[in-house]
């Protein structure tokens, strides 16, 4: 369990200084998915209960992409969720901002403007240099306390994240809480019989550490997605690499080649691949068995056989841990392999974290209730980091003791 304090342990009526990721999908300056608008919302109400004064700390895309606007439409957002007026200033640590912060009372909650428009917020660096950085300096007087609450950031170590903790008395916010303890239980928690882990989607760079570091903690991996191809062509099957209209397979194959044949061969009893997997026929979903096939097309998703064998394993496991979709849910066609796993996972009597941005998409696109799942994760790499132990700059810093 995390040793850090939460926001239980604040004193009511301080000036908090609040770190949350609103970081979404951005087309033609509107947000696509408002989900983590939502999570926040309710850190952010339990702190307005409490007569907290708040200004919150957000970033938007990264510098020289299209996503990369003000936060302006995300305060009105927020404010939607929230039931409670968000002001905002387009500002992040000049005078105007400031002065709206100097005018805060309590019950007020004010979004200042994109973090990573600051000066000092990128890029990367230790926490005792970021406590250094201009924003740090300049906001850290102006509040009692900081809170963390963007643990889909807290594998970066920006100076939003890593440098006010330094300088503060900082808390985690319960988005933080509430991910890090479902998110870590791999590692802190036993489990009553078997633990899966389902992995797919179509970067092997963010499957195979998990496979290789797990290989001796999860009981089987089952596998689909590009990863599960690129693991079925390392098993001697002519499938996993590209044909035409695609270029996911074989700059991966020849990336990280050595290490699928690595893990095939040290820990190859707990991978559990397709026997079969679906493609486009004119139109319409198509199955094909993996004996003796040869890829002429693109593999859209596992087949029936293959999703019904994944969901008997399922049902029969202690603990799911889902990261990467098994094919291409966006298109109802090649849906059956995610959504047969996913239901399967919130029939079952266990524990169950789906994490990344994009498989949490499909519980809310193919109508299942978060509710039935322990942990539906926004995260990207910080939930894979936490499955695999890695440590958490955003978390180590919440932990400081000066």
């Amino acid at each position: 369990m995390p040793t850090f304090r939460t926001i239980d342990d604040l004193e009511p009526g301080q000036r908090l200084l609040v770190r949350i990721d609103v970081n979404a999908p951005i087309e033609d300056a509107v947000v696509q998915d408002d989900r983590r608008f939502a999570r926040h919302a309710e850190t952010i109400a339990e702190l307005l209960a409490e007569d907290h004064a708040i200004a919150l700390l957000a970033h938007q895309g990264r510098p020289g992409k299209d996503t990369f606007v003000s936060l302006e439409r995300h305060a009105e957002l927020l404010a939607d969720h929230l039931g409670h007026a968000v002001d905002f200033v387009a500002d992040t640590c000049g005078e105007d901002a400031l002065a709206a912060i100097d005018a805060l009372e309590p019950g007020d909650v004010l979004l200042l403007e994109n973090v990573r428009m600051c000066e000092g917020e990128l890029p990367e660096a230790d926490p005792e240099v970021k406590a250094e950085t201009e924003l740090v300096r300049t906001l850290a007087p102006e509040f009692d306390a900081y809170v963390g609450d963007a643990y889909s950031a807290a594998h970066r170590s920006h100076a939003s994240i890593v440098g006010f903790p330094l300088v503060l008395d900082a808390y985690a916010g319960r988005v933080m809480e509430a991910e890090y303890t479902a998110n870590t239980a791999l590692q802190d928690r036993p489990f009553d019989g078997p633990v899966t882990l389902v992995l797919g989607g179509t970067k092997a760079e963010d499957t195979i550490p998990v496979v290789e570091r797990l290989c001796d903690t999860v009981d089987r991996f089952c596998l689909g997605g590009v990863v599960g191809e690129l693991f079925l062509r390392a098993d001697g099957h002519d499938v996993g690499y590209d044909v035409e209209g695609t270029d996911l397979f074989d700059h991966q194959w020849d990336d990280h080649r050595e290490a699928i044949e690595r893990i095939l061969e040290s820990c190859g009893d707990r991978l559990v691949l397709p026997t079969d997997l679906a493609y486009d026929d004119d139109g319409e979903r198509a199955e094909t068995s993996l004996e003796g096939v040869t890829k002429e097309r693109p593999f859209l998703d596992v087949g029936a056989e293959t999703a019904d064998r994944y969901a008997d394993l399922v049902a029969d496991s202690a603990a799911v841990f889902v990261k990467g979709a098994l094919g291409v849910f966006e298109d109802d066609r090649f849906a059956h392999g995610t959504v047969t796993v996913l239901s399967a996972i919130a029939d079952a009597d266990c524990f169950s974290v789906v994490g990344g941005g994009d498989t949490a998409h499909s519980i809310e696109l193919y109508d299942l209730e978060e509710e039935d799942f322990s942990r539906v994760s926004l995260a990207g790499g910080a939930y894979v980091r936490a499955l695999t132990g890695e440590p958490l700059v955003g978390i180590e810093v919440l932990e400081h003791e000066d």
